[in-house]
C-alpha cells in the first residue's frame, strides 16, 4: 500500500466460517488487515450501514433465487465496489449481477491467491462505472443549461427584436453583472415570461 493512503476497510459476508476464512488469509497476505467479518446476512443492510465499509466482498455456497435477488438489492443500494463469489450460476444471474452494480461477479473462483486481484478488479471497474456515470450526468446537465439558454434567447427575440446574437450578448451581459451562470438568468427569465404571459396563452 502507498505510503500515506488510508487502509482500506473490508466487509466480508459469508455464512459458511471455513470459507471466510480462506477470503480473510487471502487478504491479509495481501496486507488488508482492517477486515469485518459477518456470518449472518439476516439485517446486513443495518450492519453495513454501521460499519460503513469502503469494500464488500460476499461469498454465496449455493444461492437460491431469492438470495440473490436480495444480494442484487444490497448491491443496488449501498453504492459501493461488491465483489461476490458463487459456486454456481446461470447466465440469468450473471446479467442480473451487472445490473445490479456488482462490480466482480466470480464463479466457482474462491481461493485464497484470486481473493486480493477480485478485490482489486471490484474497486477499478467500480471506480470506472462511477466516472462514467458522473460524466453522463454532466453531460445532461450541460444539455439542460443548453436548453434553458435556447428558450431565453427565443424570448429575448421574439419580445425586444434581437437577433440571436444579440439576445446571447445581452444574456451574457447581465449574467456578469449579476455575477451568475447563465443559465440561472436564462430559467430566471423562462419563469418570469411565464409569469407574465396571458392566461390562456398556450405554450
Amino acid at each position: 500500500m502507498p505510503a500515506g493512503q488510508k487502509p482500506l476497510s473490508i466487509l466480508v459476508i459469508d455464512e459458511n466460517q471455513l470459507r471466510a476464512s480462506v477470503i480473510e488469509a487471502g487478504l491479509r497476505e495481501a496486507g488488508d488487515d482492517d477486515l469485518t467479518i459477518v456470518h449472518d446476512v439476516i439485517g446486513i443492510a443495518r450492519r453495513i450501514e454501521e460499519i460503513q465499509p469502503d469494500v464488500i466482498m460476499i461469498n454465496l455456497e449455493n444461492p437460491n433465487r431469492d438470495m440473490l435477488e436480495h444480494m442484487f438489492q444490497l448491491s443496488r443500494a449501498v453504492k459501493r465496489p461488491i465483489a461476490m463469489f458463487v459456486d454456481r450460476s446461470d447466465s440469468a444471474s450473471i446479467e442480473a449481477a451487472v445490473e445490479a452494480g456488482v462490480s466482480a461477479y466470480v464463479v466457482d473462483g474462491l481461493k485464497r491467491e484470486r481473493v486480493k486481484p477480485v478485490l482489486d478488479m471490484a474497486i477499478s471497474r467500480f471506480n470506472a462505472f462511477s466516472r462514467m456515470s458522473r460524466e453522463l450526468d454532466e453531460a445532461r446537465s450541460e444539455l439542460e443549461k443548453r436548453k434553458l439558454v435556447e428558450r431565453a434567447k427565443g424570448i429575448l427575440m421574439s419580445t425586444r427584436g434581437l437577433s440571436e446574437q444579440q439576445a446571447y450578448v445581452l444574456l451574457r451581459k447581465t449574467a456578469m453583472s449579476q455575477n451568475r451562470k447563465i443559465s440561472e438568468i436564462a430559467e430566471s427569465l423562462i419563469t418570469a415570461a411565464g409569469l407574465l404571459a396571458p392566461p390562456n396563452e398556450e405554450e
